[in-house]
């Protein structure tokens, strides 16, 4: 069997540019006479590699000087307690629940201090992103929380909260490098590698410096401070060396192909062409509001159980892979990040189209 569509919502479908590159390079990297995977983090040749994966990374988002940037483990998931750890000065912090992660990230925060929720879309199962133009943001709040694309219901801030003057957090794990950032509107942005970067096991930590000091909450693990990591580049303990090295070669392929100028035209090419498709045939629809739609992350229904439970099975047999919803939503999902080829959205139209005209 060759390879298929992976539309997997993560760990996902990788260039496979990098994947033949990591595969050359597997037992001997560079006339090392041995794998990435067995080299020491304080060898000379994985330096390279971490220096040069973190100088890409800032000239593709060109990340000013003043922000660190963390090449971290623990994924997402960590970072829920590690944010309120080093952040929650005033032991507040406000939170917009747009999605599990979003709610799971505020519920983590109820730990450490008075966590807010100020704004939701749970109402509607998560269907849209909530009006952020005037929010009542807390006085004393130390930052302001969001998860800025919604791996499973399929949203994506189009403009960012105004959060009055207080710092901006954001969860970025899904839309990562998927479009030019201005890094100086946040505080703190991160996101965990496996959907757009690289294998899962690594988060990516940018950080303003001034955010990064010793005063944290007092039961804060040295592992979960910040400032340890900053103060160490990294490497205070044995990071992820694989991860930092297909990341670091995603970033070459993303050069390569124009950066994320590019990557966003791209993008908005492959997700118009299901989009278009979903709001004319008569079987599928989508399942988000129109103007909050990502780019990246595409939920879609029948409307029957039945035939959805079909089209995953039919998909799967002519090569299209991991096309089921996540649970709390159903149907769906076809994640479209940076290395899925406009030819796998196209096929997948055909597919769908073919579908469609043999269940009407």
């Amino acid at each position: 069997m060759g390879r298929v569509y992976n539309f997997s919502a993560g760990p996902a479908v990788l260039p496979e540019e990098v994947l033949k590159e990591t595969a050359a390079e597997m037992l001997d990297y560079r006339g090392t006479g041995m794998s990435v995977m067995e080299m020491s983090h304080r060898s000379r040749p994985f330096e390279e590699i971490i220096d040069e994966a973190e100088k890409d990374i800032r000239e593709l988002m060109e990340i000013p000087n003043n922000y660190k940037v963390l090449f971290l483990q623990g994924g997402g998931h960590l970072q829920f307690s590690m944010i309120p750890m080093n952040l929650m000065k005033n032991r507040v912090a406000d939170y917009i629940v747009t999605g599990q992660w979003a709610k799971r990230a505020y519920e983590e925060a109820k730990i450490y201090g008075k966590a807010n929720k100020i704004a939701s879309s749970e109402d509607k199962n998560f269907c849209y992103i909530p009006d952020c133009t005037d929010l009542s943001i807390s006085a004393s709040a130390d930052y302001v929380y969001i998860c800025e694309n919604n791996t499973i219901y399929g949203t994506k801030y189009k403009s960012l909260p105004d959060t009055k003057g207080k710092i901006l957090v954001a969860d970025i794990s899904s839309c990562f490098m998927s479009e030019p950032v201005d890094i100086t509107k946040y505080g703190l942005l991160y996101g965990g590698v496996q959907k757009n970067l690289g294998p899962a096991g690594m988060v990516i930590v940018i950080i303003r410096e001034d955010l990064i000091t010793e005063d944290v909450l007092p039961y804060t693990p040295t592992m979960m401070k910040y400032k340890i990591h900053a103060d160490n580049k990294s490497l205070y303990n044995t990071p992820n060396c694989v991860c930092i090295y297909m990341c670091g070669k995603v970033f070459k392929w993303l050069k390569k192909n124009g950066g994320l100028v590019a990557m966003k035209a791209t993008n908005e090419k492959k997700a118009k062409i299901i989009y278009d498709f979903l709001d004319s045939n008569t079987l599928f629809k989508g399942t988000v509001v129109k103007k909050d739609r990502s780019l990246l992350n595409v939920p879609f229904i029948t409307g029957s159980s039945e035939l959805d439970e079909k089209f995953i099975k039919e998909s799967k047999a002519a090569g299209f892979e991991s096309l089921r919803g996540h649970r709390s939503v159903g149907g769906m999902r076809a994640s479209i990040y940076n290395a899925m080829p406009i030819d796998g959205v196209i096929k997948l139209v055909e597919f769908m189209k073919k579908f469609e005209k043999e269940n009407k």
